[in-house]
């Protein structure tokens, strides 16, 4: 089963130094390929009273593909995932042209990982609409697929229009597999014709269950083999427990799981060397 580590970007807000040496000790330790989280903006609580979600502008989150560019230059082995990328928040052309280019630095090791995300104070902040998001994706993933495999693209769909254009450099993957997170109905038919593999976010219960079935039927009617699809499972705890990381992986992998990835950004492990440590028991856990 491919292990992934998370990158605590929180943790390591003002510290590249740290960001390089756990993401060396990722690759030295075995693991196989590091995700990498995406917001843009924070949001302010005080500002904006009405905001509920789980991260806000006291949170620190390094840009997307501009960590992963310095990502892919210290690293030789380990594959590279945004985990996951709010696409429709972004300009299609450009982030083609961002995925191509750390494929093309990483030697062939992305993936790249969307969603619709769950921020609306950040579609607005980015001038993006928040209604048309699901939608939008659709049509950026078929836009981004043809720039990736064609030399010339001429696309015209609802929210783009391409006329005789192309990328250079196209990326060494043609195309760039794609992975899909949350758990929506229409990101699951999406995840089942466009995608790679799936990633929950949520726990190894009955609805990740119900997902996981609806999602196999999906590939099903695309004519794909379910078997030959990831599922990436986050194990995603506040506190350093080893024992409960491990019980968390067995039932994941129990119900389908294919890949898992040690989640330790919202934990009590802070220092650099807690956090390598922290990678280096769950391995030898999983592998004992």
């Amino acid at each position: 089963m491919p292990l992934g580590a998370f990158l605590p970007t929180r943790a390591f807000a003002q510290d590249p130094a740290a960001i390089r040496d756990w993401t060396q000790a990722v690759e030295e330790i075995g693991y196989d390929y590091i995700d990498v989280p995406d917001h843009v903006l924070g949001v302010d609580r005080q500002a904006r009273p009405d905001f509920d979600g789980p991260y806000d502008i006291s949170d620190g989150f390094h840009e997307t593909f501009v960590t992963l560019g310095y990502l892919a230059a210290i690293t030789t082995r380990v594959r590279l995932r945004s985990a996951v990328l709010i696409l429709p928040q972004r300009q299609t052309a450009l982030v083609a042209k961002q995925a191509a280019e750390v494929d093309v630095l990483s030697g062939g090791r992305f993936d790249l990982g969307v969603g619709v995300g769950w921020n609306t104070v950040e579609y607005e902040a980015l001038n993006e609409d928040w209604k048309s998001r699901g939608a939008r994706q659709t049509e950026q993933l078929e836009a981004m697929n043809h720039l990736w495999t064609e030399d010339v693209v001429t696309f015209k769909g609802k929210f783009h229009t391409f006329d005789g254009v192309g990328l250079n450099p196209r990326p060494v993957q043609r195309p760039i597999p794609l992975w899909f997170g949350g758990s929506a109905d229409a990101m699951l038919r999406r995840a089942a014709k466009f995608g790679s593999g799936w990633i929950p976010l949520g726990k190894p219960d009955d609805a990740a269950v119900a997902h996981l079935d609806a999602l196999r039927g999906y590939l099903n009617a695309e004519s794909r083999d379910p078997a030959k699809f990831g599922i990436e499972c986050w194990i995603r705890t506040t506190r350093r427990d080893p024992d409960s990381w491990c019980r968390a992986a067995e039932a994941w992998r129990a119900i389908g799981a294919t890949d898992v990835t040690l989640y330790t950004s919202s934990t009590d492990i802070i220092s650099i060397g807690d956090q390598i440590d922290a990678l280096q028991v769950f391995k030898a856990r999983l592998e004992g």
